[in-house]
């Protein structure tokens, strides 16, 4: 069952929206403001997002980057600004469709399935990466040795839930920066914003598993005060 995540603060659209797309068998989860959005959106891992872009305690365009920080899935905006600059801003920032409030409810089911049928006709198999002397395979979830591995590198390395969902947000955003803020809301989530150690003990813990020098890393790594970065 493809699953939908709903977020708007107007409980009317809201109950119509989760009344009319369970009725044509999605499976629908809410949310009123943009941070359990984020937070609904890491915990349930929907196949897309209709986003309200007036939400009460953050603009829906900073909900779009806090996804698109980790995740491709769809992004279909649903709003009463009509301005172009606003649809702009909220494209330019990840969002793959945009629907101006009042609209019809066909309308809104058509660009819903427009925007799965072209999710299922572009995914991709998930990354595989190297790290050190490591392939880290994201879809089987495994940690392999290279063929060209010194002797003594361990045939397999074992990461725990924790550090395989650090591992993922890096490695998905390959050479970008990813903020501490951003990593810790999309692993741990919103209340978690200011635990900067344990973003410190977890990429320590990477480190020693994967790169060959971990005093020293090539490939995960530290940007002061900044946040984290995938070197492929």
């Amino acid at each position: 069952m493809i699953r939908v995540l709903v977020v708007d603060d107007e409980p009317q659209l809201l109950r119509a929206l989760r009344i009319n797309l369970t009725a044509r068998r999605y499976e629908v989860v809410v949310a009123v403001d943009g941070a359990s959005a984020l937070e609904a959106a890491a915990r349930h891992a929907p196949d897309v997002v209709v986003l309200d872009l007036g939400l009460p305690d953050m603009d829906g365009v900073d909900v779009i980057a806090g996804l698109r920080g980790w995740t491709k899935i769809p992004i279909l905006v649903l709003s009463g600004r009509a301005d172009s600059t606003d649809k702009v801003d909220a494209l330019d920032a990840g969002a793959d469709d945009y629907v101006t409030k009042p609209f019809s409810m066909d309308e809104l089911m058509a660009r819903l399935r427009a925007l799965l049928r072209r999710a299922d006709a572009g995914s991709a198999a998930e990354p595989a990466v190297t790290i050190g002397h490591y392939v880290v395979d994201l879809a089987a979830k495994t940690v392999s040795r290279l063929p060209e591995a010194p002797a003594n590198t361990p045939e397999q390395v074992h990461l725990t839930k924790t550090e395989w969902a650090v591992l993922e947000v890096l490695v998905r955003n390959p050479g970008r920066l990813v903020s501490g803020k951003q990593l810790l809301q999309q692993v741990w989530g919103p209340a978690y914003q200011s635990e900067t150690n344990y973003l410190r003990f977890y990429l320590a813990k990477l480190r020693q598993k994967l790169e060959p020098e971990p005093s020293h890393p090539r490939q995960l790594l530290t940007e002061p005060g900044m946040g984290y970065r995938f070197q492929p």
